[in-house]
């Protein structure tokens, strides 16, 4: 295997990469004798005629085109996945679930994936899923790619060592990655690892508009860190596992199909490390709303709205005077679900809200700080203060979250989550 050493930088850029010197053609993308006797293949992310700024391929030099492989047979041993995120489960209420243990037996990154909400569907090219894993060893002689979308994986706990098709990506918790729908992946992990994904049926993410704020701030484009080429010249017998139309699916497959030699184009899989986002915030008086926070979206056709917003909650200092420093009481017409990488969440000092738990906050939802936590804010003295050792994040949609039966059934979901608000004082006065 030839192994990649660097990133290429930049989000959304047309790249170049070979691990092979000499294959990559000087110009044109499917000559009729490709150097070193591969295979010239182009996966598109997007439709053949979607405008420009936002179309989507790359062309693949590989040593065998992905066809190569038995015909798929649903995988029904797969128990974390749903085909449809129905409403049985559906609720006003404000939900709230404990960090998810490691598993005891051995299980790996793909077995481990677990839906715990969601809404639209990968048919209609709409909606979201959102999963939890928790694993404990590598994938062994099996690769997996999901054909219903792309997917936002954030690391929780324990360094992720992706092999893509376009090269090696390692992901450590603080920082998160995307893989495009369709992309082969294979995960290794040093010891246990956790985390949360989105999964995108929706437009592919991509950096919000930033208005007013001008041309700097939050994510910046440099700092997005694509793979270069490194494949895998294995032969043997293979698993290749396939999410599509909510079912996994399994073929058998006599080769590595992670042998891209050489790659060029714009839809790859890429990492971004959360502590380089350029957090902006009110230095006067008021708390911004949270998406000032944004560091992707996937916008859908109504101009403003979100099929997916990915928020985070970095450190950063609070310096507004006259005000409610902590996040404010809130009823949206988006739905949140939350998750914390570490540390403690500034509006949730009761506690209950811990590193790899979680919690939905559905649309029009009332939720807030938590009685603890407002008492000490309306008291506080308001000095500058950083808000440090901490990182939280949030996926926001604009469709309602429907829960599964696994979250609903969970021990890890909080019972007595409405206690937090039951001791909220009342200060009214006429005087």
């Amino acid at each position: 295997m030839a192994k990649g050493i660097k990133y290429q930088t930049g989000f959304g850029n047309e790249f170049v990469t070979e691990a092979v010197s000499g294959v990559m053609p000087a110009y044109g993308n499917n000559p009729q004798k490709p150097s070193h006797g591969l295979y010239v293949e182009q996966i598109s992310g997007t439709s053949f005629t979607t405008p420009r700024d936002h179309n989507q391929r790359t062309w693949m030099h590989r040593i065998y085109p992905s066809v190569r492989h038995s015909a798929f047979q649903p995988y029904k041993k797969h128990k974390g996945i749903v085909r449809h995120f129905d409403d049985r489960f559906a609720t006003p209420n404000q939900l709230r679930w404990s960090a998810h243990n490691i598993p005891s037996r051995k299980t790996d990154f793909f077995d481990s994936l677990t839906a715990f909400c969601g809404n639209g569907s990968a048919d209609a090219r709409e909606g979201l899923g959102v999963y939890l894993y928790a694993a404990n060893t590598s994938m062994q002689e099996r690769y997996f790619y999901n054909a219903d979308g792309d997917m936002l994986i954030v690391p929780q706990m324990g360094d992720l060592n992706i092999h893509t098709e376009m090269g090696l990506l390692t992901v450590m918790p603080g920082e998160i990655c995307v893989i495009p729908r369709g992309i082969k992946f294979n995960v290794k992990i040093n010891d246990a690892a956790r985390g949360y994904i989105c999964e995108n049926y929706g437009a592919a993410f991509r950096l919000p508009e930033l208005g007013p704020i001008g041309a700097n701030g939050l994510a910046n484009p440099r700092d997005f860190e694509y793979p270069v080429a490194a494949f895998e010249d294995i032969e043997g017998e293979f698993g290749l596992y396939c999410k599509y139309a909510g079912q996994m699916w399994r073929a058998d497959i006599d080769h590595s199909p992670l042998n891209v030699v050489g790659w060029h184009g714009n839809y790859a899989p890429y990492k971004y490390d959360l502590h380089k986002f350029n957090a902006m915030n009110s230095v006067s008086f008021d708390h911004p709303d949270p998406s000032i926070f944004t560091v992707l979206t996937a916008p859908t056709t109504t101009p403003g709205t979100a099929n997916i917003d990915f928020v985070i909650f970095p450190e950063r200092w609070m310096v507004a005077e006259n005000t409610f420093r902590p996040p404010y009481f809130h009823r949206n017409v988006m739905s949140e679900f939350m998750g914390l990488i570490y540390g403690g969440y500034d509006g949730k000092e009761a506690g209950g809200f811990e590193p790899g738990g979680a919690s939905l906050h559905n649309s029009m939802s009332a939720h807030g700080p938590d009685a603890v936590t407002t008492e000490k804010a309306m008291g506080d003295d308001l000095k500058p203060q950083k808000i440090k050792g901490a990182l939280a994040f949030m996926f926001e949609s604009c469709f309602a979250m429907h829960p599964t039966e696994h979250a609903m059934k969970s021990k890890m979901l909080q019972g007595n989550y409405h206690d937090v608000w039951r001791e909220m004082s009342r200060h009214f006065t006429l005087g």
